[in-house]
């Protein structure tokens, strides 16, 4: 998958190659890591790859988290909560533990950061909050991933 993602990026006009890895840091799972990663390794700068996977990111991540808090406050409207299924008993377990700080650095490395921050939000977590710790996860993942790819395009050159 990541070959297949890599070869669109580098189909498109140099140009434009930005806009491609801010399309990858969208997709779940694929996010500002990711996207790093494969802008750097696609010959990308990583000053433009890093951004723009980061920026991808926070979009989608947006769009989740106000949808998540739209459906919620419109769920919850003068109702009982319903039981929680097992895996969102667990994940709300965590966010317990770790507070929005926690879940969101940490999250990513379990479940992407669009799927984190609606549960987290569905939880009733402050919307503010999550948006907050879910885009400083999304630069330090995207950052650390950045970076690693760059020292990998370079230890490979000079092999």
């Amino acid at each position: 998958m990541l070959d297949s993602l890599q070869s669109f990026t580098e189909s498109l006009p140099p140009a434009l190659q930005w806009l491609g890895v801010i399309l990858l840091g969208a997709i779940p799972f694929v996010e500002s890591y990711f996207g790093s990663f494969i802008g750097v390794v696609a010959g990308l700068s990583p000053w433009v790859a890093v951004p723009a996977a980061i920026v991808g990111n926070v979009i989608s991540m947006l769009i989740f988290v106000f949808s998540a808090h739209g459906v919620r406050h419109a769920a919850t409207k003068n109702r009982e909560a319903k039981p929680l299924s097992p895996r969102r008993a667990k994940l709300k377990e965590r966010f317990e533990r770790f507070g929005v700080p926690g879940v969101s650095l940490l999250g990513q490395l379990v479940l992407p950061s669009q799927i984190t921050s609606a549960a987290i939000v569905g939880f009733g977590a402050s919307r503010n909050a999550v948006i907050f710790w879910q885009v400083i996860s999304i630069i330090l993942w995207g950052i650390v991933f950045g970076v690693l790819a760059m020292l990998g395009v370079q230890a490979a050159g000079r092999f």
